[in-house]
């Protein structure tokens, strides 16, 4: 995947090829919803195409467009810009920020509770209580492996 950003308009365009699973301009064009013209979702996918995010395939006198990124491929680069360019790149400061802004539920918070809890069991037994170098040092315990302390 390249690292190009995608705009508003591409990123409509690829939630509807995502939705579609692959489309034409005129299916994609009327899968956004958007009243955008012709000649403009064609413009839009010919950039995605340059970007390597679709590519065409010849369907008579039409072209049919593919996405090439998957959808969760994409969502991660687009977190971790976000993350690194207005949070500093601390997901506790972005969870923090989304979590004051969107006024989770309380039900919504517990869910949110329960999924962060099982994200810490599955670090903790992928670790095996096992001191690795990358957790002794976070830990502040053991030596560094850069020279004698």
């Amino acid at each position: 995947m390249t690292d190009a950003p995608l705009g508003e308009r591409e990123l409509d365009v690829m939630a509807a090829l995502w939705r579609l699973g692959s489309g034409t301009v005129s299916e994609v064009r009327e899968a956004v919803g958007d009243p955008l013209a012709y000649t403009t979702i064609l413009t839009i996918l010919r950039n995605l195409e340059t970007k390597r995010f679709v590519r065409r395939e010849e369907e008579g006198r039409a072209h049919r467009y593919f996405p090439v990124v998957a959808q969760q491929s994409a969502q991660r680069n687009a977190l971790s810009r976000v993350l690194h360019s207005f949070f500093g790149g601390s997901p506790k400061a972005l969870l923090a920020q989304l979590v004051h802004d969107e006024e989770l539920s309380a039900e919504e918070l517990q869910e949110l509770a329960r999924s962060l809890a099982a994200v810490d069991a599955k670090t903790s037994n992928e670790v095996g209580g096992r001191s690795t170098p990358a957790n002794a040092t976070r830990r502040g315990s053991g030596p560094s492996k850069r020279g004698g302390r």
